[in-house]
């Protein structure tokens, strides 16, 4: 038997329950600081937020029509940090490779 093919301990659940029709409770977010920088035709903005399960940072690129995100989370922002400084050191001590855009 395939284990697609055995039957769920916890039954089917469609998609039409109310389990899944229910949104997600809306949770209160604090700006506690906000910058935004352009580079090239992207633009990256850079969120500090708080809400009741703590703080964060949000970073969203912004180019053309679409925009991705990432969150890190407070006790991770001096790791992230020093990650990186050590890339913008490399990228300045590493030559470039022939025939790459600069």
């Amino acid at each position: 038997m395939i284990s697609n093919e055995r039957p769920s301990p916890y039954g089917r659940r469609p998609y039409n329950s109310p389990q899944f029709s229910q949104p997600k409770p809306q949770v209160v977010e604090d700006t506690l600081r906000n910058r935004e920088i352009q580079i090239e035709r992207k633009t990256f903005v850079f969120t500090l937020k708080e809400n009741p399960r703590g703080r964060f940072l949000r970073i969203t690129e912004m180019g053309g029509s679409q925009s991705q995100a990432i969150i890190i989370p407070a006790p991770g922002l001096m790791d992230f940090l020093k990650i990186v400084a050590d890339m913008a050191v490399a990228e300045s001590e590493i030559p470039a490779k022939k025939g790459a855009p600069c």
